[in-house]
């Protein structure tokens, strides 16, 4: 299957959503090219990017699965290099 690059936006708005997310993010850590996360202490969120080289599958698996844990929110955008 023909892989493509992309990076998600993903909004953690209550913390004890995190451990659940690296769990899952941990599942798809083949795919993972990189993972920048910065905690905004003034609004009491988290704000993770991760970008990735996966099938078109694989990365919106991982986005519903993301989009399914209680207090996070995802977008992802993908590029046009195929």
């Amino acid at each position: 299957m023909e892989k493509r690059v992309a990076v998600m936006a993903i909004v953690i708005d209550d913390r004890n959503a995190v451990e659940k997310l690296n769990s899952v993010l941990h599942e798809y850590s083949e795919f993972i090219i990189g993972r920048m996360g910065l905690p905004y202490k003034e609004r009491d969120i988290s704000i993770v990017s991760v970008a990735l080289d996966a099938p078109q599958d694989s990365i919106s698996a991982l986005a519903g699965k993301l989009g399914n844990i209680e207090g996070v929110s995802v977008k992802t955008a993908y590029s046009n290099i195929a």
